[in-house]
């Protein structure tokens, strides 16, 4: 098929690379080093999507980035589909299969445009707020059509077959944005030395320099653009980044960068390839050359197919060797966008007319349009355009000084493309993400970055400097100071400085709303947002009806919403919003952008962290031996831990009676490695603990060992454990397995946001211990053949103490903890030693029948003794003193501990809350299931006034009977009363309330 609109010559394609794809079921060719959008273009496809609300046929707008309307469903089939790719900045590969996302039954005949047309003013905004309100039964109904008419893209429904993965990167500085400013800044600062990292979303380096016939130190700009960057490939301090798009900036100079590997390949990676990245960058400082977005000018049925972009004009015309219709009308703001008019004459092509807006301009520009011979008309604008499916021609007339109506009588030309250039707005968005808010500038009329908030610099466009020759200088000089402020060393006296012509330009017209002969409201529609039908009118309207607020006006429209957020119209609307209220704009103010700049896939979120390796299994390192010794699994957290050890022929009651008699007689041992273990420095780490523990923590001298309660600012228990102080200004705390990630989290909030002055740095070492429990009245001589650097009779190590020597030859560390009751020693060593250990164990252990045992006695074991598991016996509202644990709350300490005001609220201290008790069923048989609920009267009608529940129940082969600890109103004070629990089968089970201590109360048997 022809390509009607591609120049014989010209352009960065490869014309010897021919590449077919297909759009709507309809085959193309296009050439390599194409977009989706250029191709469409060369082969004069107009109508690329219907709009949001009115399904009006819309067509190429821009180039880049800020494309609203040409958004694509891509992929061959099911499982590569990948909705809303903008067509622009989706490179061309062979066998592309794209699909428009709205119109029904087709994009070129679509049945909801006749709605448009007939509904059209019917549809303000806050239509679908206040028309689908009721009735409330078809809310669900109006969702499925409401989304379905909202014509974005589907998700596929089979799997992703690519992989996607995520790097963490670090640079002394981070420049984003691959432009001339940026190219400048990142050659400057990788001379000094400094790591640098230069990201631009675009597929080559060199931003509008790849369409520009201005030179750089007396080369074309596109060589200066391929020398710089063949440099800066060869340094080894330079990571190079093309199709990253850095979608987020956030607090201390972290940013996401999305790089997209081989989407310009094919629909699915090569083998072996990834296929998206995000880098997770930290980086000292960071050099904003993001540069600026063209506006469009708002005018009478501005979205018609051929309604362009001035900027996008060139560069499909210089870049792509496209001119994308036959006869062009430009209208501008200001002399830029004249060199849209020049490239479509250059190209061969006719000009209607240049209408600039500005009254009797001069200057360079117009002197080459008196050369050329070109029709100009100033002091006037189109005030809208005619057609169908593509513009026809445009309607001119005169219009004041200031822009605000028009003055002459309305006349028309024929054309079918029209070019407009409403000036440039900032790409403020990154610096937004950090908190800081944009400025106004009135020399500009344009926002731009405000104070940085964090190591920040900016150059070139993004900071409102558009001349090429300053672009270069304030790169280069911001490049070399991120590089002095990130500790390298930069003469700024000789620095070199890029050179290129200072263009003369007359000044611009700020003009955000060209007047109609009509009022607004009745003026064909003049769109601010194309993506979300956004008119205006809307804008108008908006205000009319009390939203005063921009960021109301925002929500109420639905301006800037959708993929596009606002980077074509946000400036438009915010003008129109601030004259409809007879504000200036720096008054009504601007919206603020958040993360993500365009968007990002979920598969390059997710990164690896699916299938297999979202929520991954991780193994002790005595795993092995465990299966080898038939043991069975339960999950913790992540963890696979050995749940019990059953023998041939064992039931599961008969393994956990077995396990638990010989660890009470004898001793039994137990894979402890998955608890979590947390290293704490500082010199201020002492001072930490006692903030976050409920009890005292100033006197714990080192080789002793506490336990410890937390609790959330509301005073509820959420993990528990005992840390050991191991030097004065180093401990180890352990929590629970499955608490273990939160309670790191939490520490790490606490003091980056709480404590920051303290001096004091956590880190996980769970993984770096393997930890082996050994418990029972014989585990001290089963624990002295292995040992004998350490004493350990009951005199030189007490409870609640650690030593540090050697077991098996290998270097430990050994704590006198307890969680069974009995005489017990963890002992920790390096990981990799863990399973020859445990072996040496087992050797020595054979004359004392050392018996395995896994979590399910371990439990079984802890309930005798009465000791809780936080998240099993705690649910989020229990307070230390509801476990009965008031022995674990210092109240004098000097400062307060975390949870100390939301245990003393009225609710957590009134008489009757549920306290955790004892309970023994009356049929020593019976055990009572867990989660249980406890009346007074089984027989009352319902509903029961329940007491409390059960929270954990066993049978103890070692007491004969079933226990089980639960929570009963005032339980604490009702010891040897009478509870019933009715089951769902209609039975009954009663139980007596005792202490939940049920063996040994006086702690004789650990202290041996």
């Amino acid at each position: 098929m022809t390509q009607k609109n591609r120049l014989q010559s010209g352009g960065r394609i490869d014309r010897t690379r021919p590449l077919p794809f297909e759009y709507n079921g309809k085959r193309y060719t296009g050439f390599a080093g194409d977009t989706l959008a250029s191709a469409l273009l060369a082969n004069g496809v107009d109508l690329v999507g219907r709009s949001f609300k009115y399904s009006r046929p819309r067509g190429i707008v821009a180039a880049g980035a800020d494309e609203p309307n040409a958004i694509m469903q891509l992929g061959a089939s099911e499982a590569t589909q990948v909705p809303n790719v903008r067509a622009t900045q989706q490179e061309l590969y062979e066998g592309l299969v794209a699909h428009s996302t709205n119109g029904w039954p087709s994009t070129e005949f679509d049945l909801m445009g006749y709605l448009g047309k007939v509904g059209g003013r019917m549809m303000p905004p806050g239509f679908y707020y206040k028309t689908f309100m009721y009735p409330q039964a078809m809310w669900d109904t109006y969702e499925k059509y409401i989304r379905k008419a909202a014509g974005l893209g589907r998700s596929p429904l089979e799997n992703d077959p690519d992989r996607y993965d995520h790097v963490n990167q670090h640079a002394d500085v981070m420049v984003v944005g691959g432009g001339p400013s940026g190219l400048s800044a990142a050659l400057v600062a990788a001379r000094s030395g400094a790591r640098v990292i230069l990201a631009d979303e675009q597929a080559e380096f060199g931003g509008m320099l790849l369409h520009s016939d201005e030179q750089i130190d007396g080369v074309a700009a596109v060589e200066w653009v391929a020398d710089r960057v063949r440099a800066l490939g060869e340094m080894d301090n330079v990571l190079l980044l093309p199709r990253s798009t850095v979608n987020g900036y956030h607090d201390h100079n972290f940013l996401t960068i999305h790089q997209r590997l081989s989407d310009h390949l094919s629909d699915r990676a090569p083998q072996g390839q990834v296929r998206q990245r995000i880098h997770r960058v930290r980086a000292r400082w960071v050099v904003l050359a993001s540069g600026a977005i063209e506006r469009p000018l708002v005018y009478g049925n501005n979205d018609l197919p051929g309604c362009m972009l001035a900027s996008a004009v060139s560069t499909y015309i210089k870049r792509y060797a496209v001119v994308p219709g036959q006869r062009l009308v430009l209208m501008t703001t200001n002399d830029y966008g004249y060199r849209a008019a020049f490239d479509w004459q250059d190209a061969g092509h006719a000009i209607a007319a240049i209408v600039d807006t500005r009254t009797n301009p001069d200057g360079e520009a117009v002197s080459m349009v008196r050369d050329r011979g070109l029709n100009l008309i100033t002091g006037a604008a189109v005030i809208e355009v005619t057609g169908g499916n593509r513009v026809s021609g445009v309607v001119i007339a005169d219009i004041d000084e200031g822009g605000g109506r028009v003055t002459g009588k309305p006349y028309s030309l024929a054309c079918d493309t029209v070019a407009s250039a409403g000036g440039w707005s900032p790409t403020v968005h990154l610096s937004c993400h950090t908190g800081s808010r944009p400025e106004w500038r009135d020399d500009i009329a344009a926002f731009v970055p405000g104070k940085g908030v964090q190591q920040q610099l900016v150059a070139g466009a993004v900071n409102g400097s558009y001349a090429l020759a300053a672009c270069l200088e304030e790169g280069a000089r911001q490049g070399a100071q991120a590089a002095i402020n990130a500790g390298f060393e930069v003469d700024l006296e000789q620095l070199p400085i890029p050179s290129a012509r200072n263009v003369e330009e007359w000044p611009a017209m700020p003009l955000f709303h060209v007047p109609h002969t009509k009022p607004t409201s009745r003026a064909p529609k003049q769109f601010v947002d194309y993506q979300t039908d956004v008119t205006a009118a809307a804008v108008e309207l908006a205000t009319r009806e009390g939203f005063e607020s921009i960021e109301h006006v925002k929500r109420y429209t639905a301006m800037g919403f959708g993929t596009d957020q606002g980077k074509l119209g946000n400036i438009n609307g915010m003008a129109i919003a601030a004259k409809s209220m007879n504000k200036s704009i720096p008054e009504t103010g601007t919206t603020i952008f958040r993360p993500n700049y365009t968007p990002v896939t979920f598969g390059a979120i997710a990164g690896r962290h699916c299938n297999e390796l979202f929520d991954p299994k991780r193994l002790t390192a005595m795993h092995g031996w465990h299966q080898q010794h038939g043991a069975k699994f339960e999950d913790v957290g992540q963890w696979k831990r050995a749940w019990y050890f059953p023998q041939p022929g064992e039931s599961m009651r008969q393994a956990l009676d077995r396990e638990c008699r010989a660890t009470r007689e004898s001793v039994g041992i137990m894979d402890a490695s998955t608890l979590g273990k947390i290293d704490i420095q500082g010199r201020d780490a002492r001072e930490f603990l006692g903030r976050v523990y409920s009890n005292a923590w100033a006197k714990l001298g080192v080789g002793k060992c506490r336990y410890g309660l937390m609790c959330g600012e509301d005073g509820m228990v959420f993990d528990d454990g005992v840390t050991s102080c191991l030097a004065e200004d180093h401990f180890l705390m352990t929590t629970t397995t499955g608490g273990a990630a939160h309670v790191l989290e939490w520490l790490e909030l606490y003091h980056q946001t709480e404590w920051p002055e303290l001096e004091v740095y956590f880190n996980t070492v769970t993984d770096h211990w393997a930890t082996m429990s050994i418990a029972g009245p014989r585990s001290r001589e089963l624990l002295a053949e292995l040992t004998d650097d350490i004493d350990l009779g009951r005199d030189a190590f007490n409870f609640m103490e650690w030593r540090s020597g050697t077991v098996a030859g290998v270097p430990a560390r050994i704590f006198r903890i307890s969680f069974t009751g009995e005489l017990s020693f963890e002992i920790n060593v390096q990981a990799n030693y863990g399973l020859y250990v445990w072996e040496k164990l087992f050797e020595h252990g054979k004359k004392y029948n050392l018996t395995p045992y896994g979590t399910e006695t371990m439990h079984i074991l802890r309930a005798e003794k009465g000791f809780i598991i936080a998240g099993q016996d705690t649910d989020g509202s229990v307070t230390p003193l509801d476990l009965g644990m008031g022995w674990c709350v210092a109240n004098q300490k000097p400062f307060s501990y975390i949870g100390k005001r939301g245990m003393a609220r009225e609710d957590c201290v009134k008489p009757q809350r549920k306290q955790l008790v004892g309970l023994k069923s009356r049929d020593p048989q019976v055990v009572i299931p867990e989660g249980s609920q406890a009346v007074d009267d089984p027989n009352q009608p319902l509903p029961m006034r329940m007491l409390g529940h059960v929270t954990s129940s066993y049978y103890s082969a070692n007491l004969e009977r079933s226990i089980a600890m639960g929570f009963v109103r005032g339980g604490h004070d009702r010891m040897g009363d009478t509870v019933y629990y009715p089951q769902a089968d209609g039975t009954v089970i009663e139980a007596e309330i005792c202490s939940p201590i049920f063996l040994d109360p006086k702690g004789e048997r650990q202290n041996v």
